[in-house]
């Protein structure tokens, strides 16, 4: 008498799970970026998204809830694309100079793109001087860049190579430093005289800080 064998079960087919829709929330986001920056806050529909994105208004809304939320996702991807948590990790074989122009770099990388100009000048439009989208646009980028610098300047004062009353707003400082004139013209479009180039005012605006805020053996 033979032995009865029991076929192994048929694999179960993949149905719409997680995997599709973060595909599907990465595809909003690029076409969200890319109408934002041509056409603006007000100029953007939800309809227009849906359609450059592949997908339905529904699904655009339930990965978003409304326009506000979308901008606000699309700020904080071009952030954290640009400028993530992992760049302000500690690294104690860089020395502090080469550490702030690293992330020097990389910030003005990131508020010089054609995405983060257009959302600097629809910041600064009268249609939004009133409107919470401009909470929105700082807590979803400058406020945690800030926060993951600040984190940083603390571990080097810990090891002794800043001295800094007030964390936060060197942190602040640091920043203003690096936009300066350069990224004011940028954004207004305008010329004027000669600056020099990015990376000698990166270097002018990292050696201010240091001047201000490191101790002799920040400064080795």
């Amino acid at each position: 008498m033979s032995e009865n064998r029991t076929s192994p079960p048929a694999p179960r087919p993949t149905g719409p799970g997680r995997p599709k829709d973060l595909a599907k929330r990465a595809a909003i986001l690029d076409a969200a970026k890319r109408i934002f920056t041509l056409q603006g806050f007000d100029g953007t529909s939800m309809d227009q998204v849906a359609a450059e994105a592949g997908v339905s208004k529904l699904t655009v809304y339930s990965h978003f809830g409304d326009k506000e939320g979308l901008f606000s996702a699309v700020v904080k991807a071009h952030c954290e694309q640009q400028m993530p948590s992992s760049l302000f990790v500690e690294r104690p074989e860089l020395p502090l100079r080469e550490r702030l122009l690293e992330i020097a770099q990389a910030f003005y990388a990131m508020i010089s793109s054609p995405e983060a100009v257009a959302g600097h000048r629809m910041m600064c439009s009268p249609q939004m001087a009133e409107s919470p989208m401009v909470q929105l646009f700082w807590e979803s980028g400058p406020m945690r860049v800030q926060g993951d610098f600040a984190h940083l300047l603390e571990r080097r004062i810990g090891v002794g190579e800043l001295e800094i009353a007030h964390v936060e707003r060197a942190a602040s400082q640091f920043f203003t430093l690096l936009k300066g004139e350069h990224h004011a013209r940028l954004v207004f479009g305008c010329a004027g005289p000669p600056l020099g180039s990015v990376d000698e005012h990166l270097a002018a605006s990292v050696d201010m800080f240091l001047a201000a805020y490191a101790t002799d053996r920040g400064r080795h």
